[in-house]
């Protein structure tokens, strides 16, 4: 999807502009054994493979995955979990597992988990059928385990300012009546509202919480099936949704106790909304974003920020076409460009981070009036910083949650029960 370009530009060595650069992958004490030798690829079998203790993997398939990855090769990694996925889906779908509505539940949340998963590296090409079709074949099986749950979810679609919400809701309780405290669930660049099932949901209704999980623009869903980019004013997403849960679902709701969570870049995106939002009573940001676009531009050698910050947009653009396509380019910065183009709905890099100037809270943070939870893992890879920052911003409203050794990666991935143990302990103190 990127412009043609001048064969001697794109001949560049991607490598050359990484040594020694903030970006480098090089050999470093990671804090868990190390899933593949691709810190990009080991960061992203993490995230489902911490999911198992809620339902959301199972461990010895994810492990069988990583012993077939090829480092920088997006290509296998594709090819290795649409296996997988493909093969759990056949499990449930064999009538001698639906006997029960676990076996289905269990086997179709496995098998939605690994065709998210293959999607991960699609997006260099727009094209592609699999984008879509991935997502349809994740959405039914993930419907088919929710809908054996004691209370089902249910999708729903809520209207907004052109464009509509899509959201699925799990209640805690069927007692009409009930006025139990909700959360309402912003993913964040790249993760679907299906993820959060298994790092917050499941936990959320043992304690009695509803949750309303939700994607709007730029979003999986959405990004797809309306064909619209990131949008930065995410009050206009969220208000619809709290008019929601206060309308339709008033009498399953405590309006008291009505908390949002951000999730990765979704910090930024919740923070923004409970700036706007009132009737909100109380804030979660895993992690904290203070300003998307000085954190983005940051991991970038410096060669790229001379050309970006001189304005030469033809410069800028050859140098990133050129080391997204060289397989010695750190996986997780050719993910990151990849899916910021696909998600943002750009084409140029540079068009790119201009959009993304945007999304700051430095204009905005003083308009929020609730308490804030915020994470600050201390190996946190893209915002390192930031949570402070928004803490220090907020000052008396915010309460700084350090995240240490195993629990330091991003969001906290592979440790979802100490980060849930902190995301309650928290609303315990702040809603009671």
């Amino acid at each position: 999807m990127l412009p043609e370009l001048p064969t001697s530009l794109l001949a560049l060595s991607a490598l050359a502009l990484f040594s020694g650069s903030a970006i480098a992958q090089e050999e470093e004490d990671l804090p868990t054994w190390p899933l593949s030798e691709d810190n990009g690829f080991n960061f992203d079998l993490l995230i489902p493979m911490g999911m198992a203790i809620y339902g959301g993997s199972d461990i010895a398939p994810m492990l069988r995955a990583a012993k077939m990855l090829e480092p920088g090769n997006f290509e296998v990694f594709t090819e290795v979990h649409y296996a997988l996925a493909n093969e759990t889906k056949a499990a449930a779908n064999d009538p001698r597992n639906a006997y029960d509505a676990l076996n289905v539940q269990e086997t179709n949340f496995h098998a939605a988990q690994y065709f998210r998963r293959t999607d991960n590296y699609l997006h260099d090409d727009w094209n592609d059928p699999l984008i879509y079709t991935l997502w349809d074949e994740q959405k039914a099986c993930f419907d088919k385990a929710i809908a054996t749950l004691p209370i089902p979810g249910k999708r729903i679609q809520v209207e907004a300012d052109n464009f509509t919400v899509e959201a699925i809701w799990y209640a805690a309780s069927a007692e009409k009546g009930a006025h139990n405290p909700t959360f309402i669930f912003v993913p964040g660049y790249d993760g679907a509202q299906e993820d959060a099932y298994h790092t917050l949901v499941v936990p959320a209704l043992a304690r009695g919480w509803n949750v309303l999980t939700s994607e709007g623009p730029g979003q999986p869903t959405v990004r797809r099936d309306q064909d619209i980019g990131f949008i930065h004013d995410w009050e206009r997403v969220m208000t619809p949704l709290v008019d929601y849960l206060l309308t339709n679902q008033s009498d399953a709701v405590d309006e008291k106790r009505l908390a949002i969570y951000g999730m990765s870049f979704g910090g930024y995106l919740a923070a923004r909304a409970a700036a706007f939002e009132p009737r909100l009573s109380a804030a979660l940001l895993n992690g904290g974003i203070m300003d998307t676009h000085a954190a983005f531009v940051g991991q970038f050698p410096p060669e790229w920020r001379a050309l970006y910050n001189a304005k030469n947009k033809t410069g800028f653009d050859a140098v990133t076409q050129a080391a997204l396509l060289d397989h010695e380019t750190p996986s997780s910065l050719r993910w990151g460009m990849y899916q910021g183009l696909w998600a943002f709905k750009m084409a140029s890099p540079y068009d790119w981070l201009e959009e993304v100037r945007q999304y700051s809270l430095k204009d905005v943070i003083n308009q929020i009036k609730v308490p804030v939870w915020i994470a600050n893992p201390d190996r946190e890879q893209f915002f390192a910083g930031q949570p402070k920052q928004v803490a220090d911003a907020l000052g008396d409203l915010a309460y700084l949650h350090n995240f240490t050794g195993a629990a330091g990666y991003h969001c906290e991935s592979g440790a979802y029960a100490e980060l849930t143990r902190g995301v309650f302990a928290f609303l315990h103190e702040a809603l009671g």
